[in-house]
């Protein structure tokens, strides 16, 4: 049937057009090097974390985390929901592949919404930057 084909050769197209963007994404390096980069990064992130896509948020985590840490592990140790809002306030990359990242973590506690500062460490492994758990 002529209308099946055309259906799944539309849906094959738009799949790999989400795959294209979705590479494009998260590799390609942002204008303004290592902090820039590191910056976005580090937004998408907890922008993941703060909408409860742990998918997402776990493929940031370097190689080497991902190697000792599962996604389900991982999913288990976090409380989705917690975080409100996070904003990346200062990136400083002190050698060209080992950065720290400052942000300010937003949650509600008794009522009442709280900001609290938070530094994290991102190192380029390959061609890219990942965050590294402490």
């Amino acid at each position: 049937n002529e209308s099946r084909f055309t259906q799944w050769a539309g849906r094959g197209i738009a799949g790999l057009a989400v795959v294209i963007a979705a590479s494009c994404a998260t590799t390609a390096p942002v204008a303004g090097g290592p902090e820039a980069t590191v910056k976005s990064r580090a937004q998408q992130r907890w922008n993941a974390l703060v909408e409860g896509d742990t998918k997402t948020a776990y493929g940031f985590f370097s190689p080497g985390t991902r190697a000792t840490l599962s996604l389900n592990d991982f999913v288990k140790g976090i409380r989705i929901g917690f975080w409100k809002a996070v904003t990346v306030d200062k990136v400083d990359c002190n050698t060209p592949d080992r950065c720290t990242v400052d942000t300010t973590i937003e949650y509600d506690y008794r009522g009442m919404r709280v900001k609290t500062p938070s530094r994290e460490t991102w190192i380029r492994e390959g061609s890219d930057w990942w965050y590294v758990r402490k």
